[in-house]
């Protein structure tokens, strides 16, 4: 199987897709055509059927896994396929594994680490509530192992989620070590929890989408809506310590305009933000850079607000 990403200009294909979006359109001049994006496990690219009509495009939409014939053209600097024929494939006949994004990590071993995070955990509270999630919740260990951080941005793949997550608690746990201030059971808590609410706010893949609930409150408000559920359960668990745990997931995007109902007032809420602000940026130069050629200027990058570029010391 030929990836999308190693797609020219001029190349004709033959190969089975998922149909990541499909959208009917029509031309300037009336024609009616079709719109769609393939997707693989390397990313996408749009396609358009010109004749949606003719004898050798099958009946098919948004979800499903096709076999298309076509030829890679160039449109404004953009790579797209030009369909020419579309078979709806049945099951059996393609793998889904690849067609979806996943993490190049390897999903079991950053599960187990994460826990050894937990085990490491003192008070019993904390402990318990996280364990709550984590081991004896077993819908929501699969969910949170298979969800993405993103529908876009940064972690877009299956795994991303538990690789973001398990990246901001290391990350919190080297500055607990060095900031004698933190209470590192507080910090890696919350840094453990901060984006669990992704798991209700984002659908699985392939759809990985924003869910009605996603859209009306967002993964912040969800998250600590779920903390607040779990530590109910948890008899005695201390009001004053669910509050801190809360105010660290609703504060962990740092401002008002980034998502934020409160700004950090705790010395962990202002290091989980600066953890989460690091992976999710770090991550998402990492992924500019997977597609760059040589180490010329990328173009604007609307996250950093900068034109960007790889580093060219060796």
């Amino acid at each position: 199987m030929k990836y999308i990403k190693d797609y020219k200009e001029g190349d004709r294909i033959s190969e089975i897709y998922l149909c990541k979006h499909k959208q009917s359109a029509v031309t300037k001049n009336g024609k009616a055509y079709d719109s769609i994006v393939l997707q693989d496990r390397t990313g996408t690219i749009d396609g358009k059927i010109w004749d949606p009509n003719s004898a050798g495009i099958g009946e098919f939409g948004s979800l499903d896994y096709i076999e298309v014939l076509g030829e890679v053209t160039s449109i404004q600097g953009a790579l797209q396929v030009t369909i020419k024929r579309v078979r709806l494939c049945h099951e059996g006949e393609y793998d889904p594994s690849d067609y979806l994004p996943v993490s190049e990590k390897n999903i079991d071993e950053m599960y187990a680490e994460l826990l050894t995070f937990i085990d490491s955990i003192e008070n019993e509270y904390l402990k318990e509530l996280l364990n709550g999630f984590f081991r004896k919740d077993e819908s929501f260990a699969s969910m949170f192992r298979q969800s993405s951080a993103a529908k876009t941005v940064h972690h877009g793949f299956v795994g991303g989620l538990l690789e973001h997550t398990l990246g901001v608690t290391k990350l919190c746990e080297y500055y607990s070590k060095t900031y004698p201030i933190l209470n590192r059971d507080l910090l890696l808590t919350a840094a453990m929890c901060h984006d669990i609410g992704k798991t209700r706010e984002i659908s699985r893949f392939p759809e990985n989408d924003y869910t009605d609930e996603g859209q009306l409150l967002g993964h912040i408000v969800m998250g600590s809506e779920m903390v607040g559920e779990k530590a109910r359960d948890i008899q005695g668990f201390p009001k004053g310590l669910e509050g801190e745990l809360k105010h660290c997931i609703l504060s962990h995007h740092g401002e008002y305009e980034f998502g934020s109902p409160k700004k950090p007032a705790l010395a962990e809420a202002v290091a989980l933000n600066f953890a989460d602000n690091t992976d999710a940026k770090l991550q998402t130069f990492t992924e500019i850079l997977k597609g760059a050629k040589g180490n010329d200027w990328l173009g604007y990058n609307r996250l950093f607000e900068s034109n960007v570029r790889k580093t060219r010391m060796k």
